[in-house]
């Protein structure tokens, strides 16, 4: 059941990172499943009620990392996102250098929009582009085409936005490995500093699911085809100078999302805005996914969340299925005596088939080990 708490509870907890879900899209694409929504008139009550949960979460640490994802939050106008960022900033101490981020839909990032950008503290943009294939982006249902990706670029450049990061999507229905060669080829020609890359995952209640659910599920991605797809991405973008940080991340060298690996690294962070999920290592807790709801508890003065507190089993196996994917692995020095015994009695056998390297008291996935990941967490997770 959701809790409701009032503002005088004074939740605070030493915070590195704050995320705020902007949940607002002008359309809905076919393969997502975030919380989102096409009530556009709702946004001013919206900002407002975030602005709310912001003076009643302050983080009690330097902020370090600020994110703003969606749905798109590039759908708020440039005084929304002002308010945003002036409350965020009155309420909490943020970093200097603090690496603050905005998820952008290409077709918005406009000259106006990106000479306006000029008035907010972002220093990153997250743009999806997903793919340069026009017709897969009107099969995705994207409101953009591939020309909008290259002009969304340079007019951030023009704008002095010098930390841009794409998401490509590989496994779309027919596509072909020359597909996703071009794919790659176009990105790489851009030279952003970042690039993330996902199979196309098929999310219960969407609308690729009940359009496959209604043909009865016949068409499969091809593994093999996937793997290979995998393959050349990590082969050509670490030959392009890229670091393959984590399984579905590649950066420039300097250029790793420091959000990000804040979640996989096991920092604590804030979540505000409707379905934002909060982390502060004893706790995790996720707003209501309904925008009135969440609008109207806040208007009350109260935030609507659900919570669950972590055990020790939980963080060990939080640390397997996060740090695992990363470069850098899991330090068993920071587990427990009998987690650590237990990580490494099951991981011999993944050391042994070099699925997994144990080095300087880490355990890492190797290129190999990347193609069965989700198999070997599975193996190393904690039973009772």
């Amino acid at each position: 059941m959701f809790q409701i708490l009032n503002f005088l509870s004074n939740f605070t907890a030493q915070m590195a990172g704050i995320y705020i879900h902007i949940p607002f899209c002008r359309s809905r694409c076919i393969y997502c499943g975030f919380y989102s929504t096409t009530h556009l008139e709702l946004r001013q009550r919206y900002v407002d009620a975030v602005c709310m949960e912001l003076r009643s979460r302050p983080s009690s640490d330097i902020v370090s990392t600020i994110y703003l994802g969606g749905g798109t939050p590039s759908q708020l106008t440039i005084a929304q996102l002002k308010k945003l960022f002036d409350t965020l900033y009155i309420y909490n101490k943020v970093e200097e250098d603090a690496e603050i981020t905005l998820e952008c839909n290409p077709d918005d990032v406009t000259e106006a929009f990106c000479q306006a950008l000029r008035q907010l503290p972002v220093n990153r943009i997250s743009m999806g582009a997903q793919t340069f294939n026009d017709a897969q982006l009107k099969y995705l249902r994207r409101r953009h085409n591939a020309q909008q990706v290259y002009k969304a670029i340079d007019n951030l450049r023009k704008a002095g936005i010098q930390n841009i990061s794409i998401d490509l999507m590989y496994g779309f229905p027919n596509e072909t490995m020359q597909n996703w060669k071009d794919d790659i080829n176009k990105a790489l020609a851009l030279n952003v500093e970042h690039l993330s890359a996902y199979c196309l995952m098929i999310e219960k209640n969407t609308p690729l699911y009940e359009e496959l659910k209604a043909k009865s599920g016949k068409w499969k991605m091809d593994e093999e085809l996937e793997r290979a797809m995998y393959e050349l991405l990590i082969t050509k973008l670490t030959a392009a100078g890229y670091e393959h940080y984590e399984i579905s991340n590649f950066a420039k060298p300097g250029f790793r999302s420091r959000h990000n690996s804040s979640y996989w690294d096991g920092t604590p962070y804030i979540g505000i805005g409707a379905a934002a999920h909060s982390y502060d290592i004893n706790s995790r807790s996720w707003n209501i996914a309904d925008i009135h709801q969440y609008i109207k508890g806040m208007e009350n003065g109260k935030r609507i969340f659900e919570q669950e507190l972590i055990d020790k089993h939980t963080r060990y196996n939080d640390a397997i299925t996060v740090a695992l994917r990363t470069k850098d692995g899991l330090n068993l020095n920071t587990l427990s005596e009998s987690h650590k015994h237990y990580c490494l009695e099951n991981a011999q056998k993944f050391i042994d088939d070099k699925l997994l390297t144990y080095e300087d008291h880490r355990l890492r996935l190797t290129r190999k080990g990347l193609f069965v990941s989700d198999m070997i967490m599975s193996e190393l997770i904690w039973v009772d």
